[in-house]
């Protein structure tokens, strides 16, 4: 199956450490990667057919460090949809003026959503297609962008149908806030004051975050896979939704 990476933070912050050991899993997970860092309501999107291993544009986006608070980054293996550029997460729509970022990892059975607005999908992908009911559900739902809370509360009801019809870990963000859903396997952990070192679990790189943070900074990571052996990870809950404001779970209502 794919890579999810997700992250979220209250100040622009670096996520080459994570993406190192993100990207090092991409030798079994070899058709694809992307990454998008929202910038404000702009996006930074690079995604390449080739393996994050091989690609220059994973060699590109290792050596310019993009400090963002939102960032959606995924490693594709294939199932539905051929190994090409239109077929690579992650995909983005525009809503309301703003940009909207997702990426999948899973499997949709016969998944032909009816798709009568306008988001329509450019590849042939499960993953798009649910993504362009997304969005058009979520245009129906509200007539501008709603709260966050609001977001929340209409993808607790949308995303539990698509995962109906297989395995579906997704992440979308829209630049305020990062939303993840489980079907199999979604992991967190937020880092905060007092930081301390990490070790990559599938590399040999550490790094000390109290040398690279100030005490006011938070940030939240989402990952299909824990990335480093010892920190403590807090694994979803098959179905769960989380939401992540400000890097720490969004606390509804």
């Amino acid at each position: 199956m794919c890579q999810l990476l997700g992250m979220n933070a209250n100040t622009p912050t670096d996520v080459m450490f994570s993406f190192t050991g993100f990207a090092s899993r991409a030798e079994e997970h070899k058709d694809g990667f992307g990454i998008a860092f929202f910038e404000d309501k702009g996006v930074r999107l690079f995604v390449d057919s080739h393996s994050a291993r091989e690609s220059p544009v994973a060699e590109m986006v290792r050596r310019y460090p993009i400090k963002s608070e939102n960032i959606v980054a995924h490693i594709r293996k294939a199932t539905q949809g051929r190994v090409a550029l239109e077929n690579t997460h992650p995909f983005i729509r525009e809503l309301w003026g703003r940009y909207w970022v997702f990426a999948h990892n899973g499997d949709l059975k016969g998944y032909q959503p009816r798709l009568h607005g306008a988001f329509r999908p450019v590849g042939a992908t499960d993953s798009e297609r649910a993504f362009c009911w997304l969005m058009q559900e979520l245009a129906k739902a509200h007539a501008s962008v709603p709260s966050i809370e609001e977001t929340s509360a209409t993808l607790a009801e949308l995303l539990p149908q698509v995962a109906g019809h297989g395995v579906f870990n997704a992440m979308l963000s829209n630049g305020q806030a990062l939303w993840a859903h489980c079907s199999t396997q979604l992991h967190h952990i937020v880092r905060q004051h007092p930081f301390s070192r990490a070790s990559l679990q599938d590399d040999d790189v550490s790094i000390d975050f109290a040398e690279h943070t100030s005490p006011r900074d938070r940030v939240a990571v989402v990952v299909t896979e824990p990335l480093t052996r010892d920190e403590t990870w807090s694994a979803f809950a098959p179905g769960e939704i989380r939401t992540f404001v400000a890097g720490a779970p969004f606390m509804h209502g």
